[in-house]
């Protein structure tokens, strides 16, 4: 079979021949056949094709060739690479924000609402008893803020190329969030994302309740998600990716063929099967072998 190993110079670092040729050096005295090398973009991208070596012990040689720099690199089959159903985590993953902290924030809440979401995200905590806790202590809170939050969303670097450019191959894209409805919809918007799926605040009389609609899409319902949307498009999980950041995002992350931490917080990172820490989104693209010219906006 052909793997092909990727590489992605992350901020401040740079790919050229010589480091290339250092890997493929060490490759080939682990007894891989090597097999062309390409040019994702200059400078910044590079596949290596090779076989007869198992792809993990492939990526474990390209790290320890590559040492500090920051680089990102995964190693897979080329056959059945580019994925053609993508679901995506929202919060510190297409957008930069945890908007549940912004609005605690808003509400004088930020710092005791902020430590509860990093223990949810690094798994320590339940997420859905997290999310209604954290929830509970807006009670009696102006809806209004939630326009105030809306306003402070930025997308990550790299978020509408990715999502652009898989719709114009013809995967379906989704976002899937343990977040809101009321920002998703305008992240999905931006993006320009097929469909979303979210919790809902519940709000009465201007004000929010402290409650959230149940059940709460949690860890469980983001895998059942990707499920659904591979049987519904009749894709097998290996057609899938999958991106996110927190302990909620692991279980579809495991599940897809190319699920894959970014800037995941520690346990997800070292229990996914692939990571992005130093480049943007765009990995995503590089891993399925998207050229940037083939970049869409």
């Amino acid at each position: 079979m052909t793997k092909v190993l990727t590489f992605i110079a992350g901020e401040g670092a740079r790919l050229d021949a010589p480091l290339m040729d250092a890997v493929a050096a060490e490759l080939g005295r682990a007894g891989a056949r090597l097999g062309e090398r390409a040019w994702l973009a200059p400078g910044a991208a590079c596949d290596q094709l090779f076989r007869n070596l198992d792809a993990v012990d492939a990526e474990s040689i390209a790290r320890r060739v590559v040492g500090t720099r920051p680089m990102d690199l995964a190693a897979q089959p080329v056959a059945g690479r580019r994925k053609a159903l993508l679901l995506a985590d929202m919060e510190s993953t297409v957008i930069a924000q945890e908007l549940l902290d912004e609005l605690g924030r808003l509400a004088g809440l930020g710092e005791e609402i902020a430590a509860i979401t990093g223990r949810a995200m690094r798994g320590e905590v339940d997420f859905a008893e997290a999310l209604r806790f954290r929830v509970g202590l807006l009670k009696g809170r102006p809806a209004s803020l939630l326009e105030e939050v809306r306003a402070r969303i930025t997308l990550n670097p790299g978020a509408r190329e990715l999502v652009q450019t898989m719709r114009k191959n013809g995967a379906f894209t989704m976002l899937v969030t343990g977040g809101f409805d009321c920002f998703a919809e305008s992240v999905a918007e931006a993006c320009g994302f097929d469909a979303f799926q979210a919790n809902h605040l519940l709000i009465e009389g201007g004000r929010l309740t402290g409650c959230v609609r149940e059940p709460v899409l949690d860890r469980g319902a983001k895998l059942a998600a990707l499920e659904q949307a591979a049987a519904r498009l009749k894709l097998p999980l290996s057609a899938c990716a999958a991106m996110g950041d927190g302990d909620n995002d692991l279980p579809m992350l495991q599940a897809a063929g190319l699920g894959v931490a970014f800037q995941g917080k520690p346990a997800v990172a070292a229990a996914a099967r692939f990571r992005l820490d130093h480049c943007d989104l765009t990995g995503l693209l590089y891993f399925q072998g998207y050229p940037r010219e083939e970049f869409c906006t």
